[in-house]
């Protein structure tokens, strides 16, 4: 009788069987080892577990850099930890720089999009139109917006309605002007200079004319398109104004050396619309704290990743503390004298 042939694959099979079993319940003990165990190898490529299960993704879109749009940045992050969502645990930033462009602002809104990030925070307004415009269903919270009903994102202050909230940094201009009148009360002429593509600085040169006639002030404008025509729209109003006013514009404040280098020479004081500018050369301010608005548009994000609240239903909201802040060393570059009567009542006085 012919002895009958094996297979050689059958053969295989009844000896790597047992092996391939024992394999199977080798991975199954190892995926219930606490992720603490010794045991557990080093390199581990299983998903997050514990803490880093829940963690949440935000995109951070900001405009450009500079210490106003910085600071409000760091505030947001340091309240969000806080809060309980401590960076690389809790909650994973993805932070962007357009580098003053739009059409960057735009790719970066698109990826967030692509990323399905957990919630966006837009730091100034054109990033926060370029992710309102992309993202449709991404909650959106933005900060150093200065007029958002303006700028399109929201219906209003109130109820904003959509996917898009967050804080303004609308500054007290008519306060703010008054300083120029209280430095020298013989001034006549502001001159602001502003970028024509920025929708926040228009609505301040607006607030500036319809308050400076009360003042005895009138307003002599220098619109821009880059950061390199600072200076030059600088040059041109030298003979022309008593003053300058620096508004929270990304192009100008990114650029206030160029100012200030011909407030400097030509004796010009520089009165600003928020404090890191001052801290960086103009002489004072009447306005918010931008470290301090970043922390509130951090409680509100906090609201909508806990789900207990919709952007669309969330105030917008504004700062109420303002302070006047000093910068004795740049009064003494610009020629000025700081009456005493304004030094006393100030927040906070530097000299840098």
């Amino acid at each position: 009788m012919q002895k009958k042939r094996r297979n050689p694959l059958q053969m295989a099979g009844r000896f790597l069987f047992p092996l391939l079993l024992l394999s199977v319940a080798a991975c199954g003990q190892q995926s219930n080892t606490p992720a603490n165990s010794p045991s557990e190898p080093a390199a581990s490529t299983e998903a997050p577990q514990g803490d880093d299960a829940a963690q949440v993704k935000i995109g951070i879109a900001q405009f450009v850099e500079h210490p106003a749009l910085d600071a409000a940045r760091e505030g947001f992050i340091a309240q969000m930890a806080k809060n309980g969502y401590e960076q690389d645990k809790q909650v994973v930033y993805d932070h962007q720089s357009a580098q003053a462009s739009m059409d960057t602002a735009i790719s970066i809104a698109q990826k967030f999009e692509a990323d399905q990030v957990d919630l966006i925070l837009a730091i100034a307004t054109p990033t926060a139109q370029a992710a309102a415009q992309t993202s449709k269903q991404i909650p959106i919270v933005f900060t150093a917006v200065t007029d958002p009903v303006e700028a399109g994102l929201v219906s209003s202050m109130e109820k904003p309605e959509g996917n898009v909230t967050g804080t303004s940094d609308m500054n007290p201009v008519e306060e703010q002007l008054k300083l120029i009148k209280e430095i020298n009360p013989d001034a006549a002429t502001v001159g602001i200079i502003y970028s024509s593509g920025e929708v926040n600085s228009k609505v301040q040169v607006d607030a500036a004319k319809a308050v400076a006639g009360n003042l005895g002030l009138t307003i002599s404008e220098a619109a821009i398109t880059s950061a390199t025509e600072v200076k030059q729209a600088a040059e041109s109003m030298v003979g022309k104004v008593d003053a300058y006013y620096i508004p929270t514009d990304n192009l100008v404040v990114s650029s206030i050396a160029a100012v200030l280098s011909v407030a400097e020479d030509q004796k010009i004081p520089v009165i600003a619309a928020e404090e890191n500018s001052v801290k960086s050369g103009a002489i004072a301010t009447y306005g918010i704290d931008y470290t301090k608005l970043g922390e509130q548009t951090a409680d509100m994000a906090v609201k909508i990743l806990k789900g207990e609240a919709q952007p669309g239903d969330m105030p917008v909201e504004v700062q109420a503390d303002m302070k006047l802040v000093i910068n004795t060393k740049a009064a003494e570059k610009m020629g000025v004298e700081i009456p005493q009567g304004m030094l006393d009542r100030a927040g906070e006085v530097v000299e840098q």
